[in-house]
């Protein structure tokens, strides 16, 4: 597995698109993924360390983890296939690691959160991590799916308040 770190949370001057863009904490590749609205604001709130008066969905979510006796241990992407992420939240209760199915959105919201790492497989990265250059596949194998990524990325503004 291969260690990331929440990059930026980017917006797209054209529309509402939103994408998280992971960087590998110790190497060049980044991992961009699509995410919802919702999704996007829960982790630039915890980004931000924004605080609201009441929790949000996966305040609870962890708040219930931990008070059932359980911590979440690490998350994962796991899986690309046909365009779509895939992740799994490990989850550690009484010496015994249980992997949970769930949103790369929701396990990235939780694990900033919890305060614990974010992993892809080395085999996600293979097939979806782009270069600093987003316009240079890094691999003959790459999804021809990713260029939509990469078009995305070459049109942003770093200069935009809202990208960091």
């Amino acid at each position: 597995m291969i260690e990331l770190d929440i990059y930026s949370v980017l917006y797209s001057m054209l529309d509402r698109h939103r994408l998280v863009l992971l960087k590998e904490t110790h190497g060049e590749r980044y991992l961009p993924i699509w995410i919802g609205d919702f999704e996007s604001e829960a982790i630039v709130m915890r980004l931000q360390n924004a605080s609201v008066p009441r929790p949000l969905t996966h305040d609870l979510l962890l708040t219930a983890i931990n008070e059932l006796g359980g911590q979440l241990a690490y998350v994962v992407v796991n899986d690309f296939t046909e365009s779509t992420y895939y992740a799994r939240l490990a989850l550690q209760k009484g010496g015994r690691l249980q992997m949970v199915d769930a949103r790369p959105s929701d396990a990235m919201a939780l694990a900033l959160r919890a305060g614990v790492p974010l992993y892809a497989d080395e085999g996600v990265m293979e097939k979806a991590a782009i270069a600093e250059s987003a316009a240079i596949p890094l691999s003959a194998g790459q999804d021809d799916s990713l260029q939509l990524f990469r078009d995305f990325f070459d049109t942003l503004d770093d200069d935009h308040p809202e990208a960091h």
